[in-house]
């Protein structure tokens, strides 16, 4: 007999759906290494602090992901779990190269924290329409509630002393989910934005909605563009970064360490 099959079930769903994956166990493991050599200054600062943030943004990612998920299988939806999504492994998304790779890069190049589709959610079997709002706003919610914490650690650890480098790497992963907090909360269809507030359209808006949300990145670039919208949406971000109390040089300092090609 298999082990396997002697394996405890949750609501018909094995236990292993649920254990956290080795690769996003590996991955917060590298984040935690990162972190202490930037704050040790140990071997090339700059790798540390490049290393850092980007293991920080992708752990960001997963649990961004996750918390979708997590809601829909809540609110009914089963199949999330068997296809790997609450095992916070980035490899069982459904596009992990617009998920994963696309958003690094992104980040890397332009500072901005870009948001990555990735789970699919059979919303036939999650009934009501506030429940469907729910589990597109739960991504974004992770994003804010990671920004909130980081903000608070900079505050309440940074007047105490430590490298300047761990900090601008701590502010600049920050400042990278407000960008992602408001860029997910855009009503761009598509973009989890968008289909917070699908549900609640009327028939004809709804057809019109679909057809365009499969290319609500190729929006989103288009939007940001436009240096009148760009220059709106930075605005609001240096606003609220601002009105944080996180300091523009800590995550420009950051920016540029995480560079260290240049």
């Amino acid at each position: 007999m298999d082990p396997r099959d002697a394996e405890p079930l949750v609501l018909g769903v094995p236990r292993a759906a649920f254990r956290p994956s080795p690769i996003f166990l590996a991955l917060v493991a590298l984040l935690v290494t990162c972190g202490v050599l930037t704050w040790h200054g140990i071997g090339n600062v700059r790798l540390a602090v490049f290393g850092f943030v980007v293991t920080g943004w992708v752990v960001s990612l997963c649990l961004h992901e996750y918390a979708h998920a997590v809601v829909a299988y809540r609110f009914g939806d089963r199949g999330v779990a068997h296809r790997g999504y609450l095992t916070l492994n980035p490899l069982k998304y459904s596009h992990p190269l617009l998920s994963i790779a696309l958003p690094v890069v992104v980040v890397l190049l332009g500072g901005i924290g870009l948001p990555g589709g990735a789970v699919w959610v059979d919303r036939h079997v999650i009934p009501g329409r506030l429940r469907h709002t729910l589990v597109s706003l739960a991504g974004p919610a992770t994003n804010v509630l990671f920004a909130l914490v980081l903000v608070a650690v900079l505050r309440i650890g940074a007047p105490g002393g430590g490298p300047v480098e761990f900090w601008a790497a701590v502010g600049l992963l920050g400042f990278l989910q407000l960008t992602a907090s408001v860029l997910n909360l855009l009503p761009v269809p598509g973009l989890d934005g968008g289909n917070m507030i699908q549900p609640w359209l009327n028939p004809q808006w709804r057809r019109m909605y679909d057809l365009f949300a499969p290319y609500g990145f190729i929006l989103l670039f288009a939007l940001l563009w436009n240096p009148r919208i760009g220059g709106w949406f930075f605005s609001a971000v240096f606003a609220v970064a601002d009105f944080l109390g996180l300091p523009p040089w800590l995550y420009a300092t950051g920016l540029e360490l995480v560079r260290f090609w240049s």
